[in-house]
């Protein structure tokens, strides 16, 4: 689209969108520079991402309309949902102000856009709960005040918005003055660097009167970070953590109360029954038990700060080793090695969890006997798998990706997926190994690969050992009922039938492949682990056992005394004793006991 600039005094709605698109494009091309100014509130370099995101899917989802109206409330509604990091829901809240008071426009002079923005920077101060003074905010602040002071001294767009250009650019360069971790590492904030980025891609489309094609997201490459003094009003939390919640009944003041005291860096935007919330918390599970009981929960989106910044600035080793939360793994060694873990989604109706992020055991097995939907798990997105990869990418040589089995999930095949093209793009490896197990035998799995990479062992060296690892673990699991394997396809109707006719308690295990099978039977729960037991005794009579675990499902007195038990076969305690992972809990049903072992 081409602008007459000698004429240029009415705004419509395709005038708008080549506009935000031109400013999302400067922004796309220099997410990787944002990423590394990013020190404030946490220095976990994703501002650059976050805001690209953000605009990517705000563009993907909208369509150019004439009325400047309907544009603007598309885009709004758009940015409600897309929106992600601290700085984008400040931004989305903009928009939502800018279109809350919007008559049924087809065009606006310069004088109706000035009252617009003014009205976007007090939705977005008031979104924030301690709004600071030196980010994105006091730049889109002081960037409305010169469009506000401009806007009787002319009817022209171009010299109104490239007037206040100079006010906002001026404001930026002043932030450090403003926010001391600024000034200590000597950058701008990243937030408010991007507004500026966005506002210069509009102007050159005015100048020009026409824009670039939209870049991709910018391949991830290694380059130097800054490394962040620390600051004593930065966030300590350890969570960034987002969603949307909508309702027929939501306050943002009741919301505000509920969720103040969990952490901070709050921000609410939105309104009219839809909500997006961002938060800096230590407690992520307890913040979304909270939004639950208020409304509908979706796009919801959690980062692990203090791992981020781990990788960003105290990388152990150059080989990144990843896995799903099926792997059963004890927090202390997920954290010594470093090792990142990416989320299944458990879903009660239109609610939507993270598994062990956002809902723990004691959550999962109260909703469970609370709410009379059943409920149901899918594996982490495409965007999920691409988002962590990327990032890994830029800080480490190499991945290996160490998955629960894939017959029993789709997250293999969409991790493999996504890192085969990245790393066609980067020519950088990343492995995605598929383990044939779950839960403790698929946390031993990757405990062994950790250490593998401790020692020093190469990519390939460690994709060979976990070939043969695999084949000498194994997990038995002693089940009160099939009745949850049947129902989610596991364990044949008819198998299922049968045992529940005899009363039998199953014991369930893995074949080579990785898919569930039915190992063993008997009349009563301490009847079957004598049984594994048993088979334990034997297999020892061939091979030592190098590691064990045992897991339990929310029954940690079962436990001790399966525990005592095992202790007098083995000789020895187990490594370490877990509830296991809510999606797995899910399947092999309230109280079913297991041991994971490797054999040397």
């Amino acid at each position: 689209m081409k602008i007459n600039l000698s004429r240029f005094r009415y705004m419509n709605g395709l005038h708008l969108y080549e506009a935000f698109k031109a400013g999302a494009s400067r922004i796309l091309e220099r997410e990787q520079h944002l990423n590394r100014i990013n020190v404030f509130p946490v220095p976990d370099g994703d501002t650059g991402s976050n805001l690209a995101y953000t605009l990517r899917h705000i563009l993907q989802e909208t369509r150019p309309e004439k009325s400047f109206k309907n544009m603007v409330q598309s885009l709004s509604r758009s940015a409600l949902v897309a929106a992600r990091g601290n700085s984008g829901i400040i931004f989305a809240q903009f928009l939502y102000g800018f279109s809350h008071k919007i008559k049924n426009e087809h065009a606006i002079d310069v004088r109706q856009f000035s009252h617009l923005v003014q009205e976007g920077c007090v939705y977005a101060s008031k979104a924030m709960e301690k709004p600071v003074e030196g980010t994105i905010i006091t730049v889109i602040r002081e960037w409305g005040n010169s469009l506000d002071a401009l806007k009787e001294k002319t009817d022209d767009y171009l010299r109104l918005l490239a007037n206040a250009l100079k006010t906002a650019q001026k404001t930026l360069q002043k932030t450090p003055e403003k926010l001391a971790i600024l000034k200590k590492n000597h950058v701008v904030d990243a937030g408010a660097q991007g507004f500026v980025y966005f506002l210069e891609g509009i102007m050159d489309f005015l100048r020009r009167g026409k824009i670039k094609k939209l870049p991709k997201s910018q391949s991830p490459v290694m380059e130097q970070v800054v490394e962040a003094v620390a600051d004593e009003d930065a966030s300590h939390f350890r969570y960034c953590v987002e969603t949307v919640v909508q309702g027929d009944d939501l306050r943002d003041e009741i919301m505000r109360e509920k969720l103040r005291h969990l952490g901070d860096s709050l921000v609410i935007a939105g309104g009219e029954g839809q909500f997006r919330i961002h938060i800096h918390t230590d407690q992520p599970a307890d913040f979304f038990y909270r939004l639950q009981a208020l409304g509908r929960l979706k796009n919801q989106k959690i980062d692990d700060m203090v791992r981020q910044q781990q990788v960003r600035s105290h990388r152990k080793w150059p080989i990144a080793l990843v896995t799903d939360s099926l792997c059963d793994l004890p927090e202390e060694i997920m954290e010594k090695y470093q090792v990142q873990m990416i989320p299944a989604r458990i879903h009660f109706g239109e609610d939507t969890f993270f598994d062990k992020v956002t809902i723990k055991p004691d959550h999962f097995y109260q909703l469970l006997s609370e709410r009379e939907d059943r409920p149901t798990t899918s594996y982490p997105t495409f965007n999920e798998f691409e988002s962590l990869y990327s990032f890994l990418l830029t800080h480490y040589d190499s991945i290996i990706a160490v998955h629960m089995s894939a017959q029993l999930s789709g997250t293999w095949n969409a991790s493999h997926q996504v890192a085969a093209r990245l790393s066609r793009e980067t020519g950088k490896k990343i492995s995605v190994f598929d383990s044939h197990h779950l839960s403790g035998t698929l946390g031993l799995l990757v405990w062994r690969a950790a250490m593998a990479i401790e020692q020093g062992r190469s990519h390939d060296e460690i994709l060979q050992l976990l070939r043969e690892w695999q084949q000498k673990t194994r997990i038995l699991v002693s089940a009160k009922t099939l009745k949850n394997f049947v129902r989610s396809g596991r364990i044949s109707r008819m198998k299922g039938f049968i045992a529940n006719l005899l009363n039998l308690k199953p014991i369930i295990s893995l074949d080579e492949n990785g898919k569930t099978v039915l190992f063993d039977k008997a009349f009563s729960q301490r009847g079957n682990i004598k049984k594994v037991l048993k088979t334990i005794d034997r297999s020892m009579r061939e091979n030592k056992v190098w590691k064990y675990s045992l897991l339990h499902a929310h029954d940690p007195q079962g436990i001790e005394w399966y525990a005592r038990q095992i202790k007098r076969v083995l000789g020895k305690e187990p490594e370490f004793i877990l509830d296991i992972s809510p999606a797995i809990g899910l399947h092999a049903g309230l109280g079913a006991a297991a041991i994971a072992l490797m054999f040397e």
